[in-house]
């Protein structure tokens, strides 16, 4: 082990082998100077090392749920997926419960799984978009279904808290 002095990070001491997905978590609240709270969600889709999301469904999963939950959820800041592929980090604004957050994921993987069009998906083409060639609105379709067929758990140990 080198002498590199790192931080701990929540995320990786969560033992990912005891969660059963799909669930909403809260990480935890941070406030700032000012006394602002800021709150982190796990907002894992599929479980962990077992199932991936692909890229390109991940992706337009990211784009479609950054304009979609704007539209129902006040105080997001953002919402980013993990590199492991099997869910998105949620940052918002003040200490909303776990409940409302996996309302609003319901509802806007339930607007992409059934509305949404391709000409709705945000950020698709160079200008808006560092990757735009790497998007599947058919994979995204498909992975919304699956996360709410098995619906999203309010507590990462326990599947029988469905939102």
């Amino acid at each position: 082990m080198s002498d590199v002095e790192l931080a701990e990070v929540e995320s990786f001491s969560l033992d990912h082998t005891k969660v059963l997905a799909p669930y909403v978590r809260l990480i935890g609240v941070e406030h700032g100077p000012k006394g602002d709270a800021i709150s982190n969600f796990d907002i894992r889709l599929v479980q962990p090392n077992e199932a991936e999301i692909p890229t390109a469904g991940l992706h337009t999963i990211e784009h479609t749920l950054a304009a979609l939950l704007r539209t129902r959820f006040e105080g997001l800041i953002d919402i980013s997926p993990f590199g492991c592929r099997t869910g998105f980090h949620m940052i918002t604004w003040g200490e909303p419960s776990v409940a409302s957050v996996a309302d609003a994921i319901k509802t806007s993987l339930a607007d992409l799984a059934e509305r949404v069009t391709w000409d709705d998906v945000p950020g698709t083409e160079a200008v808006s978009c560092g990757n735009y060639r790497d998007h599947s609105l058919h994979s995204a379709k498909e992975w919304a279904r699956v996360v709410l067929d098995r619906g999203i758990s309010l507590d990462p140990f326990d599947r029988s808290r469905i939102a």
